[in-house]
């Protein structure tokens, strides 16, 4: 099978860094282009220490001078609608990681990231696999999830459908990277280590995105609550999915056995066997979402466990699985890779 030529835009990032180490292995991808304004031709070693020897150096072209079958736009959030519809204009397909597709209405967009949307005629398909997968096959222009909304819906998507709640809670705890790269007050090592830190409490804007997933994907009328949490770790969510069954005689074997059946052709969502709790450092550097933990208290309760690696799940490695799909290629081409454990 003949190669497709892939550019990376805003390379120097942790998401263009792991773009990189997960495409570098794909038998299907030559990468042609990673830009980088400010770190314009210098070896992307310079940035990314664990691509040493890696013959690819950042450029700034113009946009209309990427030529590529496929654009990864790792720009921040405002960025990059500016720039992805002149790579649609030269016949690219696109793949978004950043926030500004993501929303069948755009005002939801304005409201959230607080700034106005410069394109609202372009749809996008939402590219979580495990509920668009059709619509991605067909798709020119993807809107890659957010890592916690990745979490987040795996770990509600069979309650939702089966319409078991009606309030779902989520509990987020992330790794620094999921800051960026970019160092800040709030990811200075003394501020961040030793420490679990709370953060956008009831306003995340994240949230509207889960919860517009999940009402088109089940009930209109499910609330989402949504709190992430900073903690000392590099890379990985570990979210904890709390909700109160509105229907009676369900056990937490039968939530279990609902979980397992879902999601058993998927080939990246894993229901841990004998419910298992999923860890953190079972799914880093994976492209996997683990789900366990399944229980039910005495009043009705329902908490359900998910982990991802924010920077491969939770962006870079979902972004390589929508490709794959993009293209015909078997979905885990290049997406093997099991997690880092311990």
């Amino acid at each position: 099978m003949s190669k497709i030529d892939v550019a990376i835009i805003g390379a120097s990032g942790y998401t263009g860094g792991e773009l990189m180490r997960i495409l570098l292995r794909h038998p299907n991808v030559n990468i042609k282009t990673v830009t980088s304004r400010k770190n314009e031709g210098e070896y992307v070693s310079e940035l990314h220490p664990n691509l040493e020897g890696v013959d690819l150096k950042f450029t700034n072209p113009k946009p209309e001078d990427v030529d590529a079958d496929v654009v990864f736009s790792a720009l921040p959030h405002g960025a990059s609608m500016k720039l992805v519809p002149e790579y649609l204009n030269n016949g690219s397909k696109v793949i978004d990681l950043s926030g500004d597709f993501r929303f069948n209405d755009y005002k939801v967009y304005e409201k959230w990231y607080g700034m106005k949307h410069l394109h609202p005629e372009l749809d996008a398909v939402f590219g979580l696999p495990e509920i668009n997968r059709d619509q991605i096959k067909d798709a020119t222009l993807i809107a890659n999830p957010g890592c916690f909304p990745t979490g987040g819906i795996l770990s509600s998507l069979p309650i939702v459908e089966n319409q078991l709640v009606d309030r779902i809670i989520l509990d987020s705890k992330s790794g620094v990277s999921g800051a960026g790269v970019k160092p800040n007050e709030r990811t200075h090592y003394p501020t961040c280590t030793d420490n679990v830190k709370p953060y956008a409490i009831a306003n995340h804007r994240h949230t509207p995105e889960i919860r517009e997933q999940l009402r088109n994907f089940g009930s209109k009328d499910v609330k989402v609550s949504f709190t992430p949490h900073l903690v000392p770790v590099i890379r990985g969510i570990l979210t904890t999915n709390h909700s109160f069954l509105i229907k009676d005689d369900v056990t937490a074997e039968d939530i279990y056995n609902l979980y397992s059946e879902y999601y058993k052709d998927e080939p990246f969502v894993q229901v841990l066997k004998d419910n298992k709790v999923p860890l953190l450092a079972s799914v880093r550097g994976s492209n996997n979402c683990q789900i366990g933990g399944i229980s039910l208290d005495d009043e009705d309760q329902l908490v359900v466990i998910s982990a991802i690696d924010n920077l491969v799940k939770g962006a870079s490695g979902q972004a390589v699985q929508n490709m794959n799909i993009m293209f015909g290629f078997d979905e885990t081409t290049g997406l093997k890779e099991v997690g880092l454990y311990p």
